[in-house]
């Protein structure tokens, strides 16, 4: 279906999904072969969030952004986040001791820096849309045409399961990154086709 130019997988809808951080501690930021998408208007933003960032950041992360800096091209052409090791975004980071118990999470979970100090006042970049979004991807077609389609990944399991317990559909999760991205008069409408079809 289309809404407002953007083409949508109809799962996006219907589909169920809460995040479940106590299953997966977090691992989208340190699982996957590449970085997160960057829209080239991020990569200004990602490297203003720095100074803010930087006391978070173990310092292999440190090390491997002197080295290469916060985005490089990966193997399909798109411009992505720095990563260590091969998998491990540059900006993941794990609060440790109290500060666990400052962010709510489950002790060793992962989460990201930018977001960390977004939410304490630090930065007004909050972090990448794409991780913001997720799991919904982003498709760039040809003529500026964007598709956003569901993505399965097996790390995600228990939040899909959460969600379905929690009755939880994926755009209603999503609200504050889709308004972030497309406007709330988009997400209006998003929501009254979903009313029409009765999800």
């Amino acid at each position: 279906m289309e809404i407002g130019g953007v083409l949508i997988s109809s799962d996006i809808i219907t589909e169920r999904f809460c995040c479940d951080l106590e299953a997966c501690g977090g691992a989208c930021c340190i699982e996957g072969d590449a970085g997160a998408p960057v829209a080239e208007a991020e990569v200004a933003e990602l490297r203003g969030a720095l100074d803010a960032v930087w006391p978070l950041l173990p310092a292999r992360s440190q090390s491997a952004i002197d080295r290469r800096g916060v985005v490089y091209t990966d193997a399909e052409g798109d411009l992505v986040t720095n990563i260590v090791d091969g998998r491990e975004c540059v900006f993941a980071y794990r609060p440790g001791g109290g500060e666990d118990a400052a962010t709510g999470l489950p002790a060793g979970c992962c989460l990201c820096a930018l977001e960390r100090a977004w939410r304490g006042g630090l930065t007004s970049f909050a972090k990448p849309v794409s991780c913001a979004l997720y799991p919904i991807r982003e498709k760039r077609f040809a003529g500026g045409l964007v598709g956003l389609n569901l993505h399965r990944w097996d790390i995600c399991r228990a939040a899909f399961e959460r969600g379905r317990e929690l009755g939880m559909p994926v755009y209603r999760f999503l609200r504050e990154p889709l308004v972030r991205r497309f406007g709330q008069a988009w997400y209006d409408e998003l929501c009254e086709v979903a009313e029409l079809i009765g999800a």
